[in-house]
């Protein structure tokens, strides 16, 4: 049995290829399958089955492409409520390929149809755990209330997911590899180890705290303890996945270009992904900054976060030789059928940002209306600004009726990033050049 594990570091999501006897199969494939066909023609060796641990809220997956494409048999939980072509594949149910044999654990919890899929051969057993089971954690239990075929309250879920740590990896070997569905940066958790990107159940049995000798109550309480926020399109990708999503190739190619655009539109939201020095020198009216400048950039997550599903957009990029990398990130949350155009701009001026003074901010602070971005859990340990008003991110466009105009604003977040985007959605909101991003300059107050 050999496996790779491939990673989608923008997401932290991790998927997986196992091959045995000139046959292949993928666990949790991301939305663009070209690199496991790939992987597939390296190894000489047909892709057979495609399994889904449940449907994920994060990323959209490509199961359905690739069964189309491939004929590979896709395999998930009856409780999954799937409405593309399966087999069920639930406690008890078992799978061959070459010398590995595939078996399925019902393990609920981050969600109530989630499976682990065991692959044993005669050396090794691997345990491709989805969003159960973490390197230094599990899933978190409250994105299945109003999203899915089977609904489950953060309560109920909390209470299942004791129940499988406690009782569903018993009977299994401390050698068993654990092979997760992301780690560290990923929305899904809150606590994954930053070291690793895969373990062994003997590991976990000592390290992680879930596995720790503690009462049903005890573990509940930490696990719904400040889980992070919830993103917009969560709910929407688990429906996606559910039903199968659309063909990549197929939905990029629908996408228009206009190049060298010198005119603004305001027939929807618009976009730009543009490093922010460049944009505050000139934008079009309106626009939006979700920067997505390098692989670190969270582009997906704020794009996903701030722009709800059902939000047709313009999406603006520095150079055309960018823009299918961009249509490619913005499809790994499925929001590829909301854009309605790509754009480039021309040199022509159009809007610009008002320089910030700095130093003025910092001799008198109390002339200004502080907004701070950053999400609940940050502000809970401490606030940079003591009269800031904390209005996280992915709630900014909700509630910018909450902040006072009568003072110039200035909005900040943890490092810069973010509240790029922030002042962005103010100056378009709020529809004043008044508004400034403190950007980096942050870290000189803490």
């Amino acid at each position: 049995m050999k496996i790779k594990q491939f990673e989608y570091k923008p997401l932290a999501h991790f998927s997986y290829a196992i091959i045995s006897d000139g046959k292949m199969a993928l666990v949790d494939p991301e939305r663009n399958p070209i690199q496991y066909y790939k992987y597939a023609e390296e190894n000489d060796a047909k892709i057979v089955a495609v399994f889904e641990t449940h449907p994920h809220a994060d990323f959209v997956s490509s199961h359905l492409q690739i069964h189309k494409e491939t004929g590979a048999t896709l395999y998930c939980s009856e409780k999954t409520g799937a409405e593309y072509p399966h087999q069920t594949f639930d406690d008890g149910d078992k799978v061959s390929m070459g010398s590995v044999t595939f078996s399925a654990r019902n393990t609920p919890g981050h969600s109530p149809d989630s499976v682990t899929i065991i692959a044993k051969d005669e050396n090794k057993t691997a345990l491709f755990t989805g969003d159960t089971l973490f390197v230094g954690d599990v899933g978190r239990p409250d994105l299945r209330e109003k999203a899915g075929h089977m609904k489950a309250k953060r309560e109920e879920l909390a209470k299942m997911m004791y129940d499988t740590i406690q009782n569903k990896f018993t009977d299994l070997p401390d050698t068993a590899y654990v092979y997760p569905a992301h780690g560290a940066g990923s929305l899904c958790g809150k606590g994954m180890s930053a070291d690793a990107t895969s373990s062994t159940l003997g590991n976990e049995r000592m390290g992680n705290w879930a596995f720790k000798n503690q009462t049903e109550e005890q573990f509940v309480a930490h696990l719904l303890d400040s889980q992070p926020f919830i993103p917009h399109y969560f709910g929407y990708n688990v429906d996606i996945n559910k039903d199968g999503a659309a063909n990549l190739r197929a939905s990029l190619g629908k996408i228009d270009y206009q190049l060298a655009n010198d005119k603004s539109t305001k027939d929807a939201l618009i976009v730009d992904i543009r490093d922010e020095a460049a944009f505050k020198e000139n934008h079009l009216e309106g626009s939006i900054n979700i920067m997505a400048v390098s692989e670190n950039s969270k582009f997906e997550t704020w794009l996903g976060s701030i722009v709800k599903p059902d939000e047709k957009f313009h999406l603006v990029v520095d150079s055309i030789e960018n823009a299918e990398t961009i249509l490619h990130r913005t499809a790994k949350i499925g929001y590829e059928s909301n854009v309605l155009s790509v754009l480039t701009l021309s040199s022509t001026k159009h809007q610009e940002s008002s320089n910030f003074n700095v130093e003025e901010f910092k001799k008198n602070t109390a002339n200004y209306t502080i907004v701070d971005i950053r999400n609940a859990s940050e502000v809970s340990e401490g606030k940079i600004f003591d009269d800031a008003l904390a209005i996280p991110l992915h709630e900014l466009r909700e509630n910018v009726a909450k902040i006072p105009t009568d003072k110039p604003i200035v909005v900040h977040c943890a490092g810069g990033y973010r509240s790029a985007a922030g002042a962005s959605i103010l100056e378009k909101e709020l529809q004043t050049k008044n508004v400034f991003d403190l950007s980096d300059d942050v870290n000189d107050f803490k």
